[in-house]
């Protein structure tokens, strides 16, 4: 899926967390957006997401623009990963990844589904525990899983590794990359970690609701930001 901001502005009770963004983000490439707290990040993908409204301007995704009338229709086609994993503690991994779905129909089989994603994040043995049996990353794999019930085109991640240590981190944001590649998905990912956004294909700057750089990542520029960040 591709998503489009037009000139969006979002404001709040004496801030404005948005500030005319335009945005434009190909189908199936991996954006990292960036910036202090409060920079807009998590808004532009509330808005994209669909759990928002902008005060001004246009949110497209798929060629359609995002409406009142279409939202809920517009939510189950998107995955939501976030910092913590919302898992319920009384739930199997594997009813956890159900969960979703279990209330309305779906044109695939939920439980194979389900098992095919613990498969393919590493946790295929683990579909009977309960969450407190697993560690920070296991439980990020299962909320991944989650994201991914409803094969969505757009998978939206509000800093995924913020609660994982560093060779976690890793680990899920590499999990993360070869999942869009495998189900051709486009992905967003809002994070504070410089490691993670290399790992994209382009980095979006935002700073005080404006966007303050917008930078593809080349293979070249990807070994110096390994090497130590040093960059020309």
């Amino acid at each position: 899926m591709g998503v489009i901001l037009r000139d969006v502005t979002r404001r709040y009770p004496g801030v404005t967390a948005l500030a005319g963004v335009t945005l434009r983000i190909t189908d199936g490439t991996a954006v990292a957006l960036t910036g202090p707290s409060g920079s807009g990040k998590s808004t532009v993908l509330h808005l994209v997401g669909g759990m928002d409204r902008p005060d001004r301007g246009t949110v497209e995704v798929d060629g359609t623009a995002l409406t009142a009338r279409r939202m809920d229709a517009h939510r189950r086609g998107i995955g939501f990963v976030f910092q913590r994993f919302h898992l319920l503690p009384a739930l199997t991994v594997l009813d956890n990844v159900l969960a979703p779905v279990l209330p309305r129909r779906v044109d695939f089989d939920r439980r194979a589904r389900a098992a095919e994603l613990l498969e393919a994040v590493g946790l295929a043995g683990r579909a009977a525990a309960l969450p407190s049996e697993l560690s920070g990353g296991q439980q990020q794999r299962v909320a991944i899983s989650r994201a991914l019930i409803n094969r969505p085109g757009l998978l939206l991640a509000d800093e995924p590794t913020g609660n994982l240590d560093s060779v976690t981190g890793r680990e899920i944001i590499d999990l993360l990359l070869s999942l869009r590649e495998r189900y051709g998905m486009t992905l967003l990912v809002a994070t504070h970690d410089t490691e993670v956004a290399a790992s994209c294909d382009r980095i979006v700057r935002l700073h005080d609701g404006r966007v303050i750089a917008d930078d593809e990542i080349t293979p070249a520029d990807d070994v110096l930001e390994r090497l130590g960040g040093l960059r020309p």
